[in-house]
């Protein structure tokens, strides 16, 4: 499923508005200028950490990349089906496929300071490599199996499991070896 992702044009957009060059973007956020360079071209598939250091970088939440229309009121998805579904491509640095596919369940929520999920998991080949950025996660299972690398500890959950974690600690969530589906609540400061 090759979607082009709307994050790049939001991404250059933002950065423009703070006259900032994609170098220097690169730089506050820890990533290459070819990264920052595809993600606004709509060329790859991004993955979550870089995309936690852009929107720092930048002074906003990650769900401003989402939203479209801010408003104060309450914000209603029903069953779970939002008009916001964003593709991430886990940790792979060149992937064009989706593993991650978040769909927001408070896009346009103005002032948030949550950023509930509802993600479907879709197993991946090779390595799981750990990263983390500030905040916390609470991740709810739904449907399948999904394993969490946590540090130096390995946690399996099924459907109805949970589990509570500060994402400060080098962790990776994915997928065992069928589709998932995850209830996901990231709690950033910036």
């Amino acid at each position: 499923m090759s979607v082009k992702n709307p994050l790049g044009e939001k991404i250059s957009q933002l950065r423009q508005s703070r006259e900032m060059s994609q170098d220097e973007l690169a730089k506050a956020s820890n990533n290459d200028v070819e990264l920052i360079d595809k993600l606004e071209n709509g060329a790859l598939v991004p993955s979550l950490t870089p995309l936690f250091n852009i929107a720092r970088a930048l002074g906003v939440r990650l769900g401003t990349f989402l939203d479209d229309a801010p408003q104060n009121g309450p914000v209603l998805v029903k069953s779970g089906k939002s008009k916001h579904v964003v593709r991430f491509s886990g940790k792979c640095s060149n992937c064009k496929e989706s593993s991650l596919e978040f769909n927001s369940l408070a896009a346009d929520k103005q002032d948030r300071h949550m950023e509930p999920f509802i993600i479907d998991v879709h197993p991946q080949k090779g390595e799981h490599p750990l990263s983390s950025h500030e905040g916390e996660e609470f991740i709810y299972v739904l449907e399948g199996e999904i394993e969490i690398l946590y540090g130096k500890e390995t946690y399996n959950l099924e459907a109805g499991d949970s589990i509570y974690y500060d994402s400060v600690v080098p962790h990776d969530l994915h997928a065992v070896d069928e589709d998932a589906q995850i209830m996901a609540v990231v709690y950033t400061p910036y």
